[in-house]
C-alpha cells in the first residue's frame, strides 16, 4: 500500500469526501452485495484507530459516514488480480480522518476479505485534485456560498429512498431530500451555524428518474436514480438549499447513505 498523503490539521469542521483504491488478489466473481461488507471495512478500520470513537458512530442515530458502493470493472467473464476497484468515503466530522488513516496504517497490508473475495489495499486519495471524488469543504465556508440558485438539480447516483409516514418512498420529493439534507446538517455542524426548522416549499421542476435494487445481504433495497431539477422561490429557502446541495456530495441523502445508498452529486 502507497503511504497516506500528507493533510492539513484536522478540524472538525472539515468535510471531507476520499478514496480508497482496492485491487483484487485473485481471480474469480465478486459479490454483488458488498454493502455491509464495505460497511464493515471502513468500520474496522475506524475502530484500530479508535474503538471508542468507532463504538460512538456504531450507536449513534445520526451516521458520520457516507460510503459508495464497490465502484469499478466487474468483467463479464469475472475479475483478474490486479483489476481496479474503489470507494469514497464522506466524513462529515473532519476529526475523523486521522482515526481512518491511523487505522488503516495500522491494518498495514492484511488482506482485506470482501464477501469472501480477497482484494488488497492499493492507496487512499485524501487531497483534493488526486481523484475526482476526492475533495473538502469547510461547514463555515459552505454557509458563504455566495451564488445562490432559485433552481437547483442534483444527481442520484445510487439507489436513493426515504421514510415517509410508516413507509418508503422512492420518489424523491423536495421536502424529502432537503428535509433529510437539513437533519443530517443540523446534526454535525457547528451549533451557531445550524439552521432553523423549515417548511419546505420546493417544486419539482423536471426530472428523469428510474428505480433500481441496490442488493444487499438479506434482501434488495429500492430506490430512484438519476437526476431532479428543484425550483425553490423563497429567498431563505433559496439560500438554504444552495448550501444544502453542496452538503449533500459529503453526506449524502435518505436512508442508508453509509451502506451505499443515497449518493449525491
Amino acid at each position: 500500500m502507497e503511504p497516506a498523503m500528507l493533510l492539513p490539521p484536522d478540524k472538525p469542521e472539515t468535510l471531507y469526501s476520499v478514496v480508497v483504491e482496492l485491487a483484487a488478489a485473485d481471480k474469480g466473481y465478486i459479490s454483488a452485495t458488498l454493502s455491509r461488507a464495505l460497511h464493515s471495512m471502513v468500520m474496522n478500520w475506524l475502530k484500530l484507530g479508535n474503538p471508542q470513537i468507532a463504538d460512538q458512530i456504531h450507536v449513534s442515530q445520526a451516521s458520520p459516514l457516507s460510503l459508495s458502493g464497490l465502484l469499478g470493472n466487474r468483467r463479464r467473464g469475472g475479475v483478474k488480480p490486479g483489476d481496479t476497484f474503489y470507494c469514497r468515503i464522506g466524513l462529515l466530522d473532519g476529526s475523523l480522518l486521522p482515526v481512518l488513516l491511523s487505522g488503516i496504517e495500522a491494518w498495514g497490508t492484511e488482506p482485506l476479505v470482501l464477501a469472501k473475495f480477497p482484494f488488497v489495499l492499493r492507496t487512499i486519495y485524501t487531497l483534493p485534485g488526486t481523484h475526482r471524488l476526492v475533495s473538502a469543504a469547510d461547514y463555515r465556508l459552505l454557509v458563504t456560498t455566495p451564488q445562490m440558485s432559485k433552481d437547483i438539480e442534483l444527481r442520484f447516483l445510487s439507489p436513493t429512498s426515504f421514510k415517509q409516514s410508516q413507509g418508503i418512498q422512492t420518489f424523491p420529493l423536495p421536502e424529502l431530500v432537503f428535509g433529510s439534507l437539513w437533519r443530517r446538517w443540523n446534526s454535525f455542524a457547528p451549533e451557531e451555524l445550524r439552521f432553523p426548522e423549515v417548511e419546505w416549499q420546493g417544486l419539482v421542476a423536471a426530472y428523469e428518474l428510474k428505480t433500481y435494487a441496490l442488493k444487499m445481504e438479506g434482501g434488495a433495497e429500492i430506490g430512484a436514480q438519476g437526476w431532479v431539477r428543484y425550483r425553490f422561490r423563497e429567498p431563505e429557502q433559496i439560500k438554504v438549499a444552495t448550501i444544502l446541495s453542496h452538503f449533500a456530495f459529503f453526506s449524502g441523502v435518505g436512508r442508508k447513505t453509509s451502506m451505499g445508498m443515497g449518493q449525491i452529486q
